[in-house]
């Protein structure tokens, strides 16, 4: 399995409006690869550069296994909440330095109970025992 970007490529810049400098919209993302057998995708972004630890900026579920495109600024599954206390996309925004951002999808032979998952640890943790196949994307952003 895959996951590519036409707005960064791996390991390199993700573009200023995918950021809290910008639109703050998730960038679209392309996934390719996907096990016939899966029956949703999970999508966790995370920066393990952050200061306090890892922050995570958006968790999805639940989506729809054939999905090879997740459009910029949309909603592809269910969604729990992100270290910015809300359930959306919350993009780039290090508070200094050039930080890392992993966009990290799963597919998962199973639909998960939505109203059981509020985290990323309780996406993880519900994902145990049902990953076919995971990939994951890298982008960097430095605020200017």
């Amino acid at each position: 399995m895959q996951i590519t970007s036409p707005a960064f490529r791996d390991n390199q810049m993700i573009p200023r409006q995918y950021t809290c400098q910008g639109q703050d919209i998730n960038p679209t993302l392309e996934i390719s690869g996907i096990p016939a057998e899966a029956r949703t995708l999970a999508l966790i972004v995370d920066d393990p550069d952050a200061p306090m630890g890892t922050w995570v900026h958006w968790v999805v579920f639940n989506i729809p296994a054939d999905t090879n495109l997740i459009a910029e600024n949309s909603i592809p599954g269910d969604q729990a909440g992100n270290d910015f206390g809300r359930k959306n996309y919350g993009g780039p925004c290090p508070p200094s330095g050039t930080h890392r951002y992993f966009f990290k999808v799963y597919a998962l032979d199973t639909i998960l109970e939505a109203e059981a998952i509020e985290s990323k640890d309780e996406l993880e943790a519900a994902m145990q025992g049902y990953i076919l196949d995971e990939a994951r994307l890298i982008g960097l952003y430095k605020k200017n």
